[in-house]
This record gives structure tokens, sequence and C-alpha cells, in this order.
């Protein structure tokens, strides 16, 4: 698949058809490839030889898919920077990619409207960088994850295999900024498939009234979103058939779907499918897939993340780099040509995380799992563990309990600190049903349950009660806001 003639494919032959829509605004497939290859020519005329990224900063704006392809089109990988990233970071991200340009919505305005470029751009092909895009590290500077124009194309090409996408008949929502790799998901599926691309801004997001009003003025046949995203808006009574009447699929990457959360949702939406994803920036946002029917959330909880990928291989290892046999865990490692060539100018972190094993780039996540008849299990991150009174203790162990509870719908676990060392445990929950008794009586409830299941060192010693979880802009819990309820 050349994935850039496919989509200006859609300027030819649907040059009318809306290509995205955010607040009112509307792009048509015409006019994104014609702003596209006129950006194109300006960004090779003004910057030569220089095959430095393109730094994109703004939000959800029709001019950000116009810069991202405008800047691949010239042969420059882009960096896309939310505006929901702290102006000091998002400076140091252009600083680590060594931008050779910054392009905001007004620059590319102001491009487009400048005197016509003569140059003749020569468009980044096979194992040229695409996109990069810059993730926490653990010493607090962002790293930047190259994904090469090969990664991308592998991901697409699955999931037009996988979804079978209608041509030119499918309106994807896009919640996750640009800047997370979420949103590759859906922007890239609904681009190959000449579908729509309805984005929901920050401030929608944070105003319930205005993000309902939106989804009921969307035509969404495909969700793209966190599961806790979908988890908060099935707090609202009335989201459901009437507001998305013409929804075909949800469809999760990013974290952990609970079984509650996909039960609700076939529950609500009965002639939609549910599908669960799992992968890291890494490997080009996701490499394994399922759908999750009621059979497969009666069989398994917490729910396996899925098969992988045609083409792409998942082992699970011990420390030695040796595969450990079916059904015990270990460290999911990723093998295939979705796999990242590394990170950007970090040849020390490359090394730690990256190898090649017949030929074929590799990725140790850092994720524990295992492979039972063919499905993969996500079990939390290895780097997730706290050392509390002595024991080694995995937060995501005690979170997949809680979630498994039949009266949470979702639930993340903090430590507390006491004297600047780990000192108990606490539990946020969201309930399905608020029943009788007070919190203090619900409490001790989950506590005696979860105690029939772990051992009481990680039963949590408090629990706070909430509608739903504040979330970061990527569309997760944000456990640092969480964190302040604790002081």
């Amino acid at each position: 698949m050349d994935l850039l003639a496919r989509i200006d494919h859609w300027g030819t032959v649907a040059p009318d058809r809306p290509a995205h829509i955010s607040e009112g605004r509307t792009l048509t497939y015409g006019e994104l490839r014609a702003q596209s290859d006129a950006l194109a020519s300006w960004l090779s005329e003004k910057l030569g030889d220089n095959r430095a990224p393109i730094a994109v900063i703004g939000h959800k704006e029709n001019e950000m898919l116009v810069a991202f392809l405008g800047a691949v089109k010239s042969g420059r990988p882009y960096v896309p920077i939310d505006l929901s990233i702290p102006p000091q970071r998002a400076e140091r991200i252009v600083q680590n990619a060594g931008a050779a340009l910054t392009l905001t919505p007004a620059a590319v305005r102001e491009a487009l409207a400048a005197p016509r470029a003569t140059a003749k751009p020569k468009p980044v092909t096979g194992e040229d960088p695409y996109y990069i895009i810059f993730t926490s590290g653990s010493t607090g500077e962002p790293k930047g994850v190259v994904i090469t124009l090969n990664c991308l194309t592998t991901f697409v090409i699955w999931t037009l295999g996988e979804q079978k996408f209608p041509e030119l008949d499918e309106t994807f929502l896009n919640q996750a900024p640009f800047s997370f790799d979420l949103s590759v998901m859906d922007l890239y599926s609904s681009l190959a498939s000449g579908g729509t691309l309805f984005s929901i801004t920050k401030e929608a997001i944070a105003n319930p009234k205005v993000l309902y009003q939106a989804f009921t003025n969307s035509s969404i046949t495909t969700w793209v979103s966190t599961p806790s995203f979908a988890q908060m808006c099935l707090v609202e009574k009335t989201f459901g058939p009437a507001m998305l009447p013409q929804i075909r699929r949800f469809w999760f990457c990013g974290e952990t779907l609970a079984n509650e959360t996909a039960a609700q949702l076939l529950d609500r939406f009965p002639d939609a499918e549910v599908w669960n994803t799992y992968g890291p920036t890494e490997a080009t946002v996701a490499t394994t897939s399922m759908r999750v029917d009621r059979k497969v959330i009666a069989e398994h909880a917490p729910l396996p993340v899925g098969y992988e990928m045609p083409g792409t291989r998942i082992v699970i290892m011990d420390e030695k780099r040796a595969s450990v046999p079916e059904g015990e865990r270990g460290e999911i490692v990723i093998i295939g040509p979705n796999v990242s060539p590394g990170y950007l100018g970090r040849a020390d972190l490359t090394e730690k995380a990256f190898f090649a094993t017949d030929g074929t780039r590799a990725y140790r996540t850092g994720d524990w799992g295992r492979m039972r008849g063919g499905l993969v299990f996500f079990e939390g991150r290895m780097d997730g563990q706290i050392k509390l009174h002595g024991y080694r203790i995995e937060i995501g162990d005690i979170e997949s309990h809680l979630r498994n509870l039949p009266q949470i719908s979702d639930a993340v676990v903090l430590v507390v600190e006491k004297n600047g060392k780990p000192d108990s445990l606490a539990g946020f929950v969201v309930l399905r049903e608020r029943g009788a008794g007070s919190d203090f009586e619900i409490s001790l409830q989950f506590k005696k349950q979860l105690a029939e299941r772990l051992p009481a060192y990680m039963v949590p010693r408090k629990f706070w009660f909430l509608e739903a979880f504040p979330m970061t802009a990527n569309g997760k819990a944000d456990r640092r806001k969480l964190a302040e309820l604790l002081k």
C-alpha cells in the first residue's frame, strides 16, 4: 500500500467528502489534498535539503492534518505537540526533536496564503521516519519514539483488513490528542478508508452538556478512545443508541478494558461490537486485538488483549530473553515490522529496549504478560511495583481484582506515604450503582471481598467513592489529581 497515494485518492474521487470535522469546521478531502500539497512545496522551498522534523503545535484544528501530511509529503517527519502539554515541556520536545520548523494552525494558514511555491517535494518512503511521538521518560526528560512509514503502513493494512471498514462510509471518533498515539488509530484508519474524523476538543470533554450534544450531532460509526473515557460516558444515563444511532463498534486501546465496561457497552448498545487491543507507542499503536463478546466476558477475568497481528510475533520472555512455557508470566516482547527503529537521538535507551532477532526488530515492552491458547494477557507494568512493609506489590494486580468486583465499574489504587515512605494503600472506585449502606459499610464489604482473593497487605486501607475519575488530556485516569485527595 502507498499510504499517501491512498489518502490523496479520496481527494480525487470524493473531493467534497469531509475528511475532518472539529468545532463546526469541516475540511474536505479535496481541500486536504490541495493544502497539504501546497504546504509540502512551501516547506521544500523554505528548508531545502534540511530534512529535520517539523514540530506541529495545536489541538484538534483542521490545519493539524494539513501540517502532518504536508510535512511527510515534503520528506520530513512530524512531531505532534498538543496545547495541553505545558509550554516548558513542549519547548524541550521541540529542542530534543531538533525541529527544523514549528508549525501552528495560524502558521499553516499564513504559509498557504503566501505566493505559491514551485519546489517539487520528495515524500517520505519506506524506512524514513513518518512521525515522532514523545513519551514520558523515567528521568523526566521526554523521549521521542520514531515511527517509520513502513511501521505505519503495516499497522494500517492490519486495521483495514481486520475491521473491514467500508470505503467512504465511516465516521471515526477522535478523542485522544494527536500527541498521544491512540489518535493514530482513528486518524489513519479514517484517512485510509475515506472516512470522516470527528474530533472532540478538551473543552467539550470538560463540559458534559456540550460533549453529549456533539455526540448526538456526530453520526459516529466507530468509537475510538481509552476505556476510561467510555466509562465516564456510561455514567450518563442517556448515553445509548438514541445518542449514537449509527454506532457499529467500540475500539479501545491505551488502557486495560475492564469486564464491567465491556458488559455495560454491550447492554447499552446491543447492535455494536466491542474490540480490545494492546500495544505500546514503540510498536505503532497496537499489536494485538480481539472482539469482546459476552462469551469472552464470561470466560475471562481480566479480559485478554487479543491475538497478535499477522506478520508480528508476541513472545513472553524471562530476564535472559528466553521464552517461557505456555501460561507462565514474563515480559511481553514484540517482534515484527511494526516495531520502531528506536528513540530519536538516544542510542543508550534504544539499546536497552530494542534488539534484532532473525533480522527483525524486537521491542522489550516492560509489561508483564502471558499467553494462553494463542491469546495474550496483559498483567501490568514491570516497573509498577512498590515495596510496602517489606512486601513487593504490583498496583495493577490490586486494580484488576477491584474491577472484577460486580459493584465496581472502575478502580485506581495509589500509595499513601507517611514521612516520605509508603505507608498504606488507597482505593479510588467508581460504583456501578450506589447501593444501600454508608461509605464505611461499603468499604468493609470491598475489603472482605478482596481478602478472599488477595493477601491482607494488598487490601487498601481506605476507599474513596467518585462518580467519575478526573482524566488526563490523553483520556486516562489522572492519578496525580487523585493523589491530591490524599493530602
